[in-house]
């Protein structure tokens, strides 16, 4: 995940209006955010858009983009745009549910780390350093392999591998608030430590968190196309993973098959850090007068 200057400043109504105004006069946010609703719109309404089953022979083999068929046809006669509508719903899917995941996890254990300290901290950030130093894409292909190709275990997959960063972010912003003043304060008066935690600190911590998972969601579609071109996706699912598989036997004759898929990865992958510029842009005091 990116590593940019991230606070997490005191929430109030009117520093919350600023930085929306913010976020809303940030171009490139705003295309991040009309990418993904048109891509939500897609996956939910696009079924109706197509009179072809994405799974059945529309008509001529590895037909070019025309008007019957927007995309063309793959080399099965299935209609690309069909297809690409259910790759969009699957991609969607395992990039919110894993950054969603991941980053519950990454607080969870980040959180246990930077407000308890002492053995707790050494071992947490001990563990999140062994999966730090293999590389993702490696243990992602063990994992696949020895878990077997669906959606279910894509993302549980994709969640394993990607708290670690999140986890960091959050343990290195409770180090730093569990000093504050108020804080202390809090602790003087005899606070118990789960209101410390879920009332004096984690407010705090959100706005970090909020954009740690918009890198996150990025992170996860690309992955998932990863694993899914290896050949360690859910076949059934057809992931833009799985189109760009079937793509690569026909760059010559069907260019169709490759460029609509890796055109909804890249799209996807690059609203989601936009978004994630923007909020960090928005939420951090001192970026907004960049």
């Amino acid at each position: 995940m990116a590593t940019a200057e991230i606070i997490a400043p005191t929430p109030s109504p009117r520093r919350g209006s600023a930085a929306r105004e913010h976020f809303v006069r940030n171009p490139a946010a705003m295309f991040g955010v009309v990418v993904v609703v048109a891509a939500v719109a897609l996956a939910v309404i696009g079924p109706f858009l197509t009179p072809y089953s994405p799974h059945e022979d529309a008509g001529q083999v590895l037909a070019a983009p025309s008007p019957a068929h927007p995309m063309g046809t793959d080399h099965l006669a299935r209609d690309v745009f069909s297809r690409f509508i259910v790759g969009t719903r699957v991609s969607l899917m395992v990039g919110l549910s894993a950054a969603s995941i991941a980053t519950l996890i990454g607080l969870l254990i980040g959180a246990a780390a930077g407000y308890l300290g002492g053995w707790v901290d050494a071992l947490l950030m001990r563990a999140a350093d062994i999966f730090l130093t293999i590389p993702m894409l490696v243990l992602g292909l063990a994992l696949a392999v020895i878990l077997g190709p669906s959606i279910v275990n894509i993302i549980l997959i994709i969640s394993l591998l990607a708290w670690p960063s999140m986890a960091r972010l959050v343990r290195s912003e409770f180090l730093s608030l569990r000093e504050r003043d108020y804080v202390r304060a809090s602790v003087a008066v005899g606070s118990s430590p789960w209101w410390i935690v879920f009332r004096e600190i984690l407010p705090n911590v959100l706005p970090l968190i909020f954009v740690g998972w918009s890198y996150e969601v990025g992170g996860a579609i690309i992955t998932e196309a990863g694993l899914s071109f290896l050949g360690l996706g859910d076949l059934q699912a057809g992931s833009w993973g799985i189109m760009l598989q079937d793509a690569q036997r026909f760059l010559r004759d069907g260019w169709w098959l490759s460029v609509f898929p890796g055109l909804g990865i890249a799209l996807s992958v690059l609203s989601a850090n936009l978004i994630g510029e923007g909020l960090n842009d928005a939420l951090n005091p001192k970026l907004r007068g960049r």
